[in-house]
């Protein structure tokens, strides 16, 4: 991200682990680095050698290589085999980069809780007092609609022709990732896909695995 003459002299972190939710964090770093003209910076830590990991989880790493070129970001700091506390890590890599605000997501948290022993956030504020957090709450379910709608789960969209096909796993032709919520009810693919689009978020109609337009739509419209 280029600096901007005469801004604060902030510095960006966003922390991402595996999951459809970390694009979307990233964009929320884009944005803010990009209104203050400062640097920024995307880390992720896995406990595991980094050549040790699944298909899913490099697709992952993969993506996120993907996106710090697209969106002209500093840098993606990678952090694997790590044993001690993600807290500590994140700490460590702030100081380094020095960095004034980091972006995290609420399931991060949840999913990190064993690895950090205990709360990401406490144990954060307690190791860097002087960051400002941005928790990003990210939800699985349709807010207002949940029970129209099974939980969310990791689905792409890919191109076919003039519509676009759902499909459940990342491949070259995927254009879009989020997540797909499933009517209750129904023996086929029937529901909402919700992703990101320009930094906006997109909610489209699927019918039996297909979207016809990626146009929003109201859900109280789709579960008539």
């Amino acid at each position: 991200m280029k600096k901007i003459e005469g801004h604060v002299d902030e510095r960006i972190m966003v922390f991402v682990y595996y999951g459809a939710n970390s694009e979307k964090l990233i964009q929320r770093g884009c944005r803010i680095a990009g209104m203050l003209g400062c640097p920024l910076y995307i880390l992720t830590i896995d406990p595991n050698p980094l050549d040790q990991l699944d298909a899913e989880k490099a697709d992952y790493v993969n993506r996120w290589k993907t996106l710090v070129n697209e969106y002209g970001i500093d840098e993606l700091i990678i952090k694997d085999n790590e044993a001690r506390p993600v807290s500590k890590v994140i700490g460590e890599v702030a100081r380094e980069k020095h960095i004034t605000q980091i972006i995290l997501g609420q399931t991060t948290q949840r999913r990190l809780s064993e690895i950090a022993k205990g709360s990401l956030i406490k144990s954060l504020l307690k190791e860097i007092p002087f960051i400002d957090l941005h928790l990003v709450t990210v939800a699985r379910t349709l807010e207002g609609e949940q029970g129209h709608f099974e939980k969310g789960v990791r689905a792409y969209l890919v191109r076919k022709g003039e519509y676009h096909r759902l499909s459940f796993n990342h491949t070259a032709d995927s254009e879009h990732e989020g997540l797909f919520f499933k009517e209750l009810g129904t023996d086929f693919n029937n529901g909402i896909f919700k992703f990101m689009k320009d930094g906006e978020t997109m909610q489209v109609h699927v019918t039996d695995d297909y979207v016809k337009e990626l146009k929003n739509v109201s859900i109280t419209e789709s579960v008539k």
